[in-house]
């Protein structure tokens, strides 16, 4: 582990990773089995549990599970905006 990578790993990192909260998580990938050779991915839902091994997050597509280690930037957000219905066309 490097220097700069020891924030992420220590008590109370992004203490608002709670279950409950949504959040988007940027994370670590690897560039070798993804489809266009990213390096980094992001998950944007609600957090069903969060301890010190792992993020559990329900995104639209499904639950994802993010190894905390592999977080590298975190951020809470807002809910989701309100869909207006479509309005008809005469």
């Amino acid at each position: 582990m490097t220097l700069r990578d020891e924030h992420r790993v220590r008590a109370g990192w992004a203490p608002f990773l709670q279950p409950g909260v949504r959040v988007v998580l940027r994370y670590a990938i690897n560039r070798e089995s993804s489809p266009h050779g990213e390096s980094m991915s992001d998950a944007l839902g609600t957090i069903l549990a969060a301890d010190d091994s792992e993020v559990r997050v329900m995104t639209r597509r499904g639950q994802v599970r993010v190894p905390r280690p592999l977080v590298i930037a975190a951020k809470e957000v807002p809910p989701p905006p309100v869909r207006r219905p479509r309005s008809e066309s005469p």
